[in-house]
């Protein structure tokens, strides 16, 4: 799908504001895919359509998950969760994309999991670093992406985790993975 009839696609299923951030982690996806090797293609792609299901209605999300065999578990979990691996399934649905690499981008971006891909790395950091984006921490994460990705997502999922505890949120099982695997690989380099 061509980014003009894909972001015309998508903007649709967003509101102004989220729209703008949708072209924010495009721009930041694509200059990520360019430092880092990944597919610039998968990557414009990912990222136009990773908040695809951002404003369904959550019985529909709720539906889906249990339909499609996601994870129950996610359900115990903050609703910010669920547009990610919803929208993945709706991307495929609605939108016809069936590259298994840009879905996992989308369905990973806002949990991470373990063994990500280049793109899902990409994806997810972009949705963090994106210039729209401004919360303590976040000028860190952009310093650190443009020297080492591995790094910044560390520190992306500590702020993110740090956070959450803060609030006295639950944190998705998958976060956690993330992070400990992350800082491993980078223990044994």
């Amino acid at each position: 799908m061509e980014r003009i009839e894909a972001l015309k696609l998508v903007k649709t299923q967003l509101t102004d504001h989220r729209y703008q951030h949708t072209l924010g982690v495009m721009e930041t996806a694509l200059t990520l895919a360019k430092q880092y090797g990944a597919d610039e293609q998968k990557a414009e792609t990912a990222a136009i359509f990773h908040d695809y299901a951002k404003f369904r209605p959550k019985d529909e999300m709720k539906k889906i998950i249990v339909a499609q065999g996601f994870p129950e578990e996610l359900l115990q979990f903050n609703a910010e969760l669920w547009h990610a691996p919803v929208g993945a399934y709706l991307v495929e649905k609605e939108a016809g994309i069936t590259d298994p690499e840009v879905l996992a981008a989308i369905r990973y971006h806002t949990s991470g999991r373990t063994g990500m891909s280049l793109l899902e790395k990409v994806i997810y950091l972009a949705d963090y670093i994106e210039p729209g984006r401004q919360f303590p921490g976040v000028d860190i994460v952009r310093e650190i992406a443009k020297e080492n990705l591995d790094k910044a997502l560390i520190k992306a999922l500590q702020n993110t985790i740090l956070f959450l505890l803060k609030k006295n949120q639950m944190i998705y099982p998958d976060t956690f993975f993330t992070y400990n695997e992350l800082i491993k690989t980078l223990e044994d380099c």
